[in-house]
């Protein structure tokens, strides 16, 4: 997913951070030039305390920062953990002052110490972030230590580095993009929730036919957008595995016979919209199979090494080629071939994989052609703020995934869930929307990953904030099959047993409470807790004179905790009581205010409440 902005890197080194500084904060150190840097491909830094001050780092090499470590012929194929070391000197520290390091990207995810002091950890290579480090900082010599795991792709701290003196955490926070409003998208964008669908894997079939029989059940499961992963035939030089991924396109103009044919494809997308539901298709087109027409015909379409030999994106992807955007023709190409599909099938948009690989002017320009058509949707496989200004509806929201995870499996507090929502929210476009998720086909199944109890609650979380829901197929049933994209595998359908009817009548019930709720589809949201020292995340969702309480224990021990009364929810008050609709019980409850100071919770309960 990072290309692109690597080879930009590359050749032109960032000198400048989208940081922008006001009358109460200003800079105290720049901590761009040298430092001393060392792979860790064994993973043994933390045990040896490569952190600490005063451990020996003779034999570590020294590098510029800002900018990936692929840079260096030594480290041009590493991926994995490394180090980064740096000391600088603070002349005067003033007591009355707050400072924080700020960091406008490291790629992908880092460890902070200073002067020995572990500061913290943040996950996500596309945020700017920052550490609170008045505590820790010192006058004199100060040493930093940053771990980068890289997950993959260019690696490093590829954005400046700064010490920053200031009074409000929203000094720090507020991005470039946070004065700027994201593109209007229609309601039915904005109400949606998105179903993924592998055709293959969705049904023993694995066709369109199958699909389209299942669209009733999904309008009453409470869908309104389905995503079909690629439908495009697949190539099979280079192939992995016995099917090959369906992200290694042979021909962008043709359906894969396996799922159809273009009437099976018609016939599902009238069906479904005559269920009122959209089809969007995933989009790839950062690269194709090695046996795509294009290789032949347009060979000057795609990324060369110094030999002028076509290469993959990456070591890992072997099985695709790279296509080139500088090229004015397959950008053509590109566009002509999205109209196609819209115009001739009437799809609704697409899903666009990868979509920081390709350059944002690009994904501009095919906008402006496409919204000419009809009211599309654009999803992006990428989570850059500027996405939502012309190009994009949505975007992946990774950071709220890494933080659930962070919270549910480490044992985080909810409230890295708030910072990671307050900081989404000065950094993006205002009205930006974002696509939540606790699942899909780059992750882990839910309950795999999350255990049973915690899938439940980080979907309730994942559907309820600010956003667009995404489920994957079979996460109704609470399936754990995880899917490869290589061989043939079917997910389960099954209400049979406890599990899939439990998941079925959770999400049913979920998701059609959410279609009828504008105040989670439109409302702001609010804290509805008045501490951070325990596992429960509570907040409020408010339209109008509708009321939405969401309340989750994310922890396996009972909790108490107390729930906030403020001015609008004591308008609900009728005599020292508030009358509630538990939406996963189907029934009305009359709570006294009471109990709002004295909320007690089993182990991963949850509740989903309305006041109407």
């Amino acid at each position: 997913m990072k290309k692109f902005l690597y080879i930009l890197l590359l050749i032109f080194p960032i000198s400048c951070s989208s940081l922008k500084y006001t009358s109460d904060m200003k800079m105290l150190v720049e901590l761009d030039g040298k430092w001393l840097f060392k792979i860790d491909p064994e993973d043994k830094g933390l045990e040896q305390l490569w952190y600490s001050s005063n451990f020996d780092r003779t034999d570590w090499t020294e590098i510029e920062v800002p900018g990936f470590w692929e840079r260096y012929a030594n480290f041009s194929k590493y991926d994995g953990i490394a180090w980064y070391y740096k000391s600088f000197r603070i002349e005067k520290i003033d007591k009355s002052k707050k400072y924080a390091i700020f960091f406008s990207g490291v790629d992908d995810d880092c460890g902070v110490w200073l002067n020995g002091e572990f500061v913290g950890e943040h996950r996500g290579y596309s945020d700017e972030f920052y550490f609170d480090i008045t505590k820790f900082l010192k006058q004199g010599i100060n040493e930093i230590v940053v771990m980068v795991i890289d997950q993959g792709g260019p690696g490093g701290i590829y954005k400046p580095v700064k010490i920053v003196e200031y009074s409000k955490v929203e000094e720090l926070l507020k991005g470039e993009f946070y004065y700027k409003k994201a593109r209007t998208s229609p309601d039915w964008v904005k109400d949606a929730v998105i179903y993924e669908i592998f055709p293959r894997a969705f049904s023993p079939e694995g066709n369109f036919k199958a699909i389209e029989k299942e669209i009733p059940r999904l309008k009453d499961l409470g869908i309104s957008v389905i995503w079909l992963m690629p439908i495009h035939p697949i190539g099979e030089i280079k192939r992995k595995g016995t099917y090959g991924s369906p992200y290694s396109i042979r021909d962008y103009f043709q359906i894969n016979p396996d799922y159809g044919t273009e009437d099976d494809f018609k016939s599902l997308i009238k069906t479904a919209h005559q269920n009122g539901i959209k089809v969007i298709i995933d989009l790839v087109i950062n690269h194709t199979s090695w046996d795509n027409n294009l290789i032949k015909e347009h060979p000057d379409w795609y990324v060369k090494d110094e030999n002028g030999d076509i290469i993959p994106p990456n070591s890992d992807w072997t099985d695709v080629a790279d296509l080139n955007y500088d090229n004015p023709e397959l950008r053509k190409y590109m566009i002509k071939m999205m109209k196609y599909w819209i115009e001739k099938f009437d799809i609704d948009g697409y899903r666009c994989d990868v979509a920081e690989l390709v350059p944002i002017d690009f994904w501009n320009e095919a906008r402006d052609e496409l919204d000419k058509i009809k009211p599309i949707l654009m999803l992006a496989e990428g989570s850059l703020p500027e996405q939502h200004l012309k190009a994009f509806d949505l975007t992946y929201s990774w950071n709220v995934y890494d933080a659930l995870a962070r919270i549910v499996r480490k044992g985080h507090l909810p409230s890295v869930l708030d910072a990671v929502l307050q900081s989404e929210m000065y950094k993006f476009p205002k009205g930006s929307i974002r696509l939540r998720f606790n699942e899909n086909h780059d992750k882990p199944r839910a309950v795999r990953y999350f255990g049973e109890n915690g899938a439940l609650v980080s979907a309730l979380i994942t559907a309820t904030i600010p956003g667009v829901p995404l489920i994957y197929n079979g996460q109704e049933y609470g399936d754990t099959t995880n899917i490869s994209l290589f061989e043939k595998q079917t997910i389960k359908k099954d209400t049979s047993d406890e599990r899939g009817k439990k998941f079925y009548a959770f999400y049913k019930k979920l998701f059609n409470f959410r279609k009828n709720s504008l105040a989670l589809r439109r409302g702001e949201m609010i804290k509805a807790i008045t501490t951070n020292d325990d596992k429960v995340y509570a907040f409020w969702r408010r339209f109008d004179n509708e009321t939405v309480l969401v309340i989750a224990n994310l922890s396996n021990w009972g909790v108490t905790t107390k729930l906030k009364i403020d001015d609008v929810l004591k308008k609900k008050i009728i005599n020292g009581t508030v009358k509630f609709y538990d939406v996963f019980e189907g029934k009305n409850f009359v709570m006294r205010v009471d109990d709002f100071t004295n909320f007690k919770l089993e182990p991963f309960e949850f509740k989903l409440l309305s006041i109407n």
